[in-house]
């Protein structure tokens, strides 16, 4: 069986949280899924590696974030790194990285202290070795100034070694690679020698989270979603977080306070209209967070506008600044989607999808024990835990029978590919990967 047969792994993981209108929908139209997934990707290939964390409310699937330099590598199902591997192979070899591409330069954060970055980064490599490619991880830390080794669990080395910028091209002193695949965030912009580059990078630096915005790939979603809707007939809003972007806003100066107040009042107001129109008993919430940023940094929940209009302090220098200490001065107003999943333990979990180009390779619930189904879990005091899963090579159960957890799954991979299919388009925009 080809990769292009394995849409997605099977979940065997048991949930709480019923989604049997959407899954009916997508389990009756796989067929046309898959092609429209063939078709789109073919026009705008996917990013090489990306992870989307999905919220199930039931009654609403949705994407609320879409990560083009994921970590977390490490916290994926060790079962899988097979599948992982021979997506890679299938990626590299479509033609956008040269028939000739053999050398990897992996460039990764500059967490030299955090271990389980570490963990990632080795298993990111590992995936790559196997796949048969020559990789070396080469760091735009100006810190590190010649190889540095790391000792991991297990007494594995991860050497860093400093990059060297050479006509135009970025190598270390005895390696020049045919790709170079960044994992770093560039939340602090762009580097220098990094800007005006003669050789591929993916993804493209311009869509680092220095300059990449939250809304801007949201509404490539949108239009991805509108797509997909009309071809199996679903009501979009139903894997679609509405949005709102502000601008101009200074949390510490109270400047554009007032204006975010306002787009979280009508936000709120057009998801109740939605729930009492679908006799969803849930109450409205959004989430305000840094239009560009990650790390779960500069993130909040709101019921009301009031809660806006009345932030104290503390608050207002939560959401001042964002990764790597940048200000806040865009943020995007986004729908809150309660998770109703949890683990065994009762605590309340989210699934985490992670994709090697189009094809979904794995993810894991990420959990909070402290936190509840309105509330935001990518934040302190949370863990993963590795989605468990079936044969890797079945397929959705054929349509009509009934839904269960073995499907689960297969519909948290189509929305996250809706996700990947909207970074692609966004990346395209962007001049691709050049």
């Amino acid at each position: 069986m080809s990769l292009a047969d394995i849409p997605v792994p099977r979940l065997t993981t048991a949930n709480a949280s019923p989604l049997q209108h959407i899954e009916e929908v997508v389990l009756n139209h796989v067929a046309d899924i898959e092609k429209w997934f063939r078709e789109g990707f073919e026009k705008t290939p996917a990013p090489i590696t990306s992870s989307v964390d999905l919220r199930n409310a039931s009654f609403k699937l949705a994407p609320v974030d879409t990560n083009l330099f994921p970590a977390g590598f490490n916290n994926l199902n060790k079962d899988f790194i097979p599948l992982c591997v021979q997506a890679v192979q299938s990626v590299l070899l479509d033609g956008r990285s040269g028939s000739e591409c053999t050398e990897v330069l992996l460039i990764p954060e500059s967490h030299t202290r955090n271990t389980f970055y570490l963990q990632s980064l080795s298993r990111l490599r590992d995936i790559f070795v196997k796949a048969g490619f020559v990789v070396r991880i080469g760091s735009i830390d100006e810190t590190i100034k010649e190889p540095r080794e790391f000792f991991l669990d297990g007494g594995e080395v991860l050497i860093v070694e400093p990059i060297e910028y050479k006509n135009g091209r970025i190598q270390l002193h005895d390696f020049e690679p045919s790709l170079v695949l960044l994992n770093n965030d560039l939340s602090a912009g762009i580097p220098e020698k990094l800007v005006g580059l003669k050789q591929q990078i993916h993804p493209p630096v311009e869509l680092g989270w220095g300059s990449r915005l939250k809304s801007s790939h949201f509404q490539y979603f949108e239009q991805v979603v509108t797509e997909f809707s009309q071809l199996i007939d679903i009501d979009p809003w139903l894997i679609n977080p509405l949005f709102k972007r502000i601008n101009d806003i200074d949390f510490m100066a109270k400047e554009g306070i007032a204006q975010l107040a306002d787009a979280v009042e009508e936000l709120l107001l057009a998801i109740g209209k939605k729930y009492n129109a679908m006799g969803i008993t849930e109450r409205p919430f959004v989430v305000v967070k840094a239009d560009n940023g990650t790390y779960g940094m500069g993130v909040m929940m709101v019921h009301d506008k009031a809660e806006i209009l009345n932030l104290n302090r503390k608050q207002r220098t939560r959401m001042s600044a964002s990764k790597s200490s940048r200000k806040v001065s865009k943020v995007i107003v986004q729908e809150g989607v309660p998770s109703f999943e949890t683990v065994a333990s009762g605590a309340v979990a989210e699934p985490v999808v992670y994709m090697i180009g189009q094809y979904v390779v794995g993810g894991f619930y990420r959990v909070h024990q402290g936190r509840g189904k309105y509330e935001n879990l990518n934040a302190p005091g949370m863990h993963f835990e590795p989605l468990a899963f079936a044969e890797a090579c079945n397929v959705p159960c054929e349509a009509g029978r009934a839904v269960d957890v073995a499907n689960r799954f297969y519909v948290y991979g189509v929305v996250a590919r809706l996700a990947a299919l909207a970074a692609a388009r966004e990346i395209a925009a962007n001049g691709g990967n050049k």
